[in-house]
């Protein structure tokens, strides 16, 4: 597909409460339309410290991501706290409308905040292939650290989800689209709104920045879109040829 529509939601998520945040998502996209539906970082419940209180246990959040993809024919994106053989994690589902799915743990977790004494990190990589785009799947606190997002020639856009706090939000802003230029890329990073239980404010700051650092994404009430372009996308890389001069970096994991 030459074209691709991304719609994210500015979701002033509720609290802890996954039944009220599925039926309040499921009203405000009633009449959107999109190829990929973008929702922030623990869409169900708010990100909270408390994984215990909070966990899917018996794939709450992804039964809903399903449903819905089937019922409107679209993918959707969303991550949810989980809990799997006696640990948790920080779970970003990539749902198409078959209902195949695939999903990336955090890698990185918020050490100031104690993310990491909770939940336990990934260690994939996880790139998902829908529609002929390549999308690399990233959680919030993950954007902070570019090597392991370091393009290889094996992407063409990076979604990051995320509850980033109104007290940091120009480094969010500033590293979106510094994750854009340096791996020449569509990168699409889709933030909560609101005032979550720990009274931390967030204000409206989803963007979808190009390969040359412009923003493209447009909004329109809570709704943020942005259409891929794959011509364009081409055309830069072969104009400017950067990523054939990158460094070669070994994670480790």
């Amino acid at each position: 597909m030459k074209r691709l529509k991304i719609t994210a939601l500015n979701l002033d998520i509720i609290w802890k409460d996954k039944v009220a945040n599925f039926n309040l998502l499921e009203k405000k996209l009633e009449n959107i339309s999109a190829e990929i539906f973008l929702l922030p970082e623990m869409f169900s419940t708010g990100f909270s410290m408390e994984p215990e209180e909070i966990a899917d246990r018996n794939e709450e959040s992804l039964s809903w991501l399903k449903k819905y993809a089937k019922a409107r024919n679209t993918a959707i994106c969303g991550s949810a706290s989980i809990a799997e053989n006696e640990k948790y994690h920080n779970r970003l589902y990539f749902v198409t409308p078959d209902g195949e799915t695939a999903h990336y743990d955090k890698r990185h977790l918020f050490s100031y905040s104690g993310e990491d004494k909770v939940y336990s990190p990934g260690n994939e990589r996880i790139i998902v292939d829908f529609k002929g785009w390549k999308i690399l799947l990233q959680v919030c606190y993950d954007l902070r650290f570019p090597v392991f997002v370091r393009n290889n020639g094996d992407y063409d856009a990076i979604f990051y989800v995320a509850n980033w706090p109104e007290t940091r939000i120009d480094a969010w802003k500033t590293l979106l689209k510094a994750r854009a230029i340096e791996n020449q890329c569509y990168v699409f990073g889709v933030n909560r709104i609101g005032t979550d239980g720990n009274n931390l404010h967030y204000p409206e700051s989803s963007y979808c920045f190009f390969a040359d650092g412009s923003m493209v994404s447009e909004v329109d009430g809570n709704i943020v879109s942005a259409e891929f372009d794959r011509e364009k996308l081409s055309e830069f890389r072969k104009r400017f040829r950067f990523l054939d001069d990158r460094d070669e970096f070994e994670i480790k994991y």
